[in-house]
């Protein structure tokens, strides 16, 4: 019998061997091509004559959403990463209607077909109209679970018209109503989370009122797990001190099952200092003497952790405001 030449058998081998490797490769690194799903519940509404805020809801993956694409009459004029769902248009033109749509983008670049269409008509420009609207009062609101929460509050006046309501959550707006609402629905919290909300009235001059008064809210916590570890009930007082200012601030400790050693004090969203304690770490409520020389009427936003017997630092504590010299 007539045997196969040696080399001609090896290549034979090896282009056979390749071809096993590659089609194994590609069926464990195949490449991701289906598309997300299309955003859906698209809205939109005009906070301002110059100005439009667009809604929707998550669209799902196969792999992952990392962000969407928003459209203005089919053009392409924000991304935003997937953890946003919502944002805000500058730059339209008063009296004048748009249309949005929404995209999903995924990590491989698939991008989703168009959502439905969203139509708005931004309102007249009012520039005789100079004077804020009155604050909201009375903001309340419930958790909906671990994820969601739901706001309502006192309506405002304004010598024109309100157009929108916008929410902060420790001074970032999270989310806008029309100004004919005077409620909202939050998703996308976090469970056994602390969340300082406050609301702002906006008219068509894009004029802001005061903020609200402050609302703390705790999202449910995800079951199985630990109690909280937020500090609960902060209180902030400022006095004159020379020509500085003594901020004071004491709160209620957390259960931990042991002694607390240290806090963080974030002052405006930055780690200002670590308290740590000369002695034995108090016992109930623990308090703290911040020195300021800014100038009266500066106002400042404040929240303190706790370093937990484990070493790990704590939730944060509902934020407090403080004015110099009030």
């Amino acid at each position: 019998m007539q045997r196969p030449h040696a080399t001609a058998a090896l290549a034979c081998s090896a282009a056979l061997l390749l071809a096993a490797f590659t089609t194994a490769c590609g069926s464990e690194a195949e490449a991701d091509t289906r598309k997300p799903t299309a955003p859906h519940g698209v809205t939109a509404q005009a906070s301002s004559a110059t100005s439009a805020h667009v809604m929707w809801e998550a669209a799902t993956d196969d792999t992952a959403v990392t962000g969407y694409e928003v459209y203005r009459q089919g053009e392409k004029v924000k991304s935003v990463p997937a953890a946003k769902v919502m944002t805000d248009i500058e730059g339209l033109t008063a009296s004048t209607a748009y249309t949005f749509t929404v995209r999903a983008r995924d990590a491989a670049g698939n991008v989703s077909a168009p959502s439905t269409t969203a139509a708005v008509t931004t309102p007249a420009p009012t520039p005789a109209d100079h004077e804020p609207p009155t604050r909201p009062v009375r903001l309340r609101g419930k958790a909906d679970g671990g994820r969601a929460a739901t706001l309502s509050w006192g309506g405002s006046t304004d010598d024109v018209g309100v157009t929108a309501y916008d929410i902060y959550q420790e001074g970032s707006r999270i989310h806008s109503v029309p100004g004919t609402r005077t409620t909202a629905r939050l998703t996308g919290l976090r469970p056994g989370t602390v969340y300082t909300f406050t609301v702002r009235a906006r008219d068509a001059a894009d004029t802001s009122s005061a903020d609200s008064n402050t609302f703390d809210l705790t999202t449910a916590s995800a079951p199985g797990a630990p109690a909280g570890t937020a500090p609960t009930d902060l209180r902030i007082t400022s006095s004159a001190a020379g020509k500085e200012y003594a901020v004071d601030l004491d709160w209620k400790q957390p259960e931990t099952g042991g002694r607390i050693p240290a806090y963080q004090l974030y002052v405006d969203g930055r780690l200002t200092t670590t308290i740590v304690w000369g002695g034995e770490p108090p016992v109930g409520r623990a308090s703290y003497r911040l020195t300021m020389s800014e100038p009266r009427g500066t106002r400042h936003s404040m929240k303190v952790r706790a370093k937990l017997p484990d070493g790990k630092w704590g939730d944060f504590s509902a934020a407090r405001g403080v004015v110099l010299g009030d």
